[in-house]
């Protein structure tokens, strides 16, 4: 009797030690999971993103851009049908200048964004104006023609449904640009009220475009 009752003990130990080991080893696990999804953009359904907010969440914020909350610096550059524009040209309308380029990866995720971005909110008075800083070379113009087909090429593939722009990194005036995309929010009065380096979420994108429309009405 009394075997059988060690045996039993035993039993449950190793029984108790196995359910241990397992919660312990699932824990861990989640723990990794979690830490990873720290780090990473998440593509939903709907075409969406969503961030988590990751490692340093609450930490101060990066200083904003010197451009923010200044009158957007005019510009003119030629589009892919050889017509020039202005940014001016768009004077109390909402606008949102993208420097992009075809070899950049996040600027093919959120191109389709803003092709349909572009056709909900123009009507109410919004434009996008993509800035290519694909490198053109001005001195041949056999490879300058055959580097702007390239572009055109490209945005015609993706389907972009707004004026794109030739040679972005003459803009000096827009700083030192070293991470694409890059995006300037202008709001009606031509102020620029927002800066993005780098790929945000669809929704975020929409919401700077709420607040340009929404911002320096008259």
């Amino acid at each position: 009797m009394a075997r059988k009752a060690f045996v039993a003990v035993v039993i449950v130990a190793a029984l108790a030690l196995i359910v241990w080991s397992g919660v312990t080893n699932y824990r861990a696990n989640q723990a990794m999971v979690r830490e990873q999804k720290a780090h990473e953009l998440v593509l939903t359904p709907d075409g969406g993103v969503t961030a988590s907010a990751g490692p340093g969440a609450g930490q101060a914020a990066e200083p904003p851009n010197p451009l923010e909350g200044k009158q957007a610096p005019n510009f003119t550059l030629e589009d892919t049908t050889g017509r020039k524009v202005s940014l001016a040209d768009y004077k109390g309308k909402a606008v949102l200048v993208n420097f992009w380029a075809t070899w950049c990866g996040p600027c093919k995720v959120e191109i389709p964004w803003f092709d349909k971005l572009h056709d909900q909110y123009a009507p109410q008075g919004f434009e996008i104006l993509g800035v290519s800083v694909d490198d053109l070379d001005l001195d041949d113009k056999a490879k300058l023609a055959n580097e702007k087909a390239e572009v055109v090429k490209f945005a015609k593939g993706m389907q972009m449904n707004y004026p794109v722009l030739f040679n972005g990194l003459s803009l000096t005036s827009y700083g030192e640009l070293d991470a694409f995309p890059t995006s300037f929010y202008v709001d009606r009065s031509g102020k620029i009220i927002d800066v993005e380096v780098g790929l945000i979420s669809r929704d975020a994108v929409e919401a700077n475009i709420r607040k340009a429309l929404a911002s320096g009405k008259a």
